[in-house]
């Protein structure tokens, strides 16, 4: 089988590189960029590709709130035209999603992939319209939703992830304050890209939820990541009414992998377990 990873380099696609069988064919933004999709239908055909996997988006969440022409560009209209090359090359598409496509609705359990979205941010908005034309374009598309996602690969570059993020911090001896109101599922990449596999494997298309298993709030999260790591630092609590962002984030978005678990036959492991994980592959990881 030959594959197409659209973001490569990113902690996903590296991850996803690195697993996947067959022959993969790494696509970097100077290959196909989303915010400029004139060549994409022309780059699509020329891979001879059996499936393309995309990993490249717009993540600036806060940042959409003040540009949604750049967070729509990439994340829908680019998306668009992605789907519909795929679909004149006879690729299957398989593409990442969000849980900020929920926050509408504060119901506290877990949700499904028949659950109604209902984002509250630009960005959510602009990652629902992308799902929604590719669902409409191509029938057998795979489209996944995953949550709160770290992996060895972000811990540098733009930001880092959440879990490098605290241990940077209790690192320099700063106060920590973190929310206790938003409700979601810390994930690890190495599982989401295992998780993908093992969908594509399975010959699955449409919608689904792909996270660890259980939930927390982000600082419950905090406070496990310090406890695994043996650091005291300054940790309190929060409210996101008190915690001011550009964009509003959902109060509930644990995602319910029902449906991944009935397809694939298989469970995925606890957040605390794949965090234990992650803090073992970060000391091992090539600097």
């Amino acid at each position: 089988m030959r594959i197409a990873v659209l973001g490569a380099a990113g902690q996903l696609g590296r991850d996803l590189c690195s697993r996947l069988p067959g022959e993969v064919i790494p696509l970097s933004r100077a290959e196909i960029d989303l915010t400029h999709p004139e060549n994409i239908p022309s780059v699509v055909a020329e891979l001879h590709a059996d499936a393309l996997i995309n990993c490249a988006a717009y993540n600036f969440v806060d940042l959409a709130e003040s540009e949604p022409q750049a967070a729509f560009a990439a994340n829908t209209w680019g998306i668009g035209v992605l789907a519909k090359a795929c679909q004149a090359s006879g690729v299957k598409l398989i593409h990442f999603s969000t849980d900020y496509v929920f926050g509408l609705d504060s119901v506290f359990k877990p949700l499904t992939e028949a659950d109604p979205p209902g984002p509250v941010s630009v960005y959510g908005l602009s990652k629902l319209a992308g799902e929604y034309l590719i669902r409409s374009t191509l029938s057998n598309a795979l489209v996944i939703r995953t949550c709160g996602l770290y992996g060895v690969w972000g811990s540098g570059g733009k930001g880092g992830n959440f879990v490098e993020t605290m241990l940077r911090k209790a690192e320099l001896g700063e106060p920590i304050k973190v929310v206790d109101d938003q409700h979601c599922t810390p994930t690890y990449t190495v599982d989401v890209a295992a998780a993908t596999i093992a969908l594509v494997g399975s010959g699955a298309s449409g919608l689904f939820h792909v996270t660890n298993s259980g939930s927390c709030t982000w600082f419950e999260f905090a406070a496990e990541i310090f406890r695994q790591a043996k650091l005291t630092p300054n940790l309190t609590r929060t409210t996101s009414a008190d915690f001011i962002r550009p964009a509003r984030r959902p109060t509930y978005s644990v995602l319910s992998t029902a449906k991944y678990t009935s397809t694939v036959i298989s469970t995925i492991r606890p957040w605390q377990e794949a965090l234990a994980a992650y803090l073992v592959e970060r000391q091992s990881k090539p600097s």
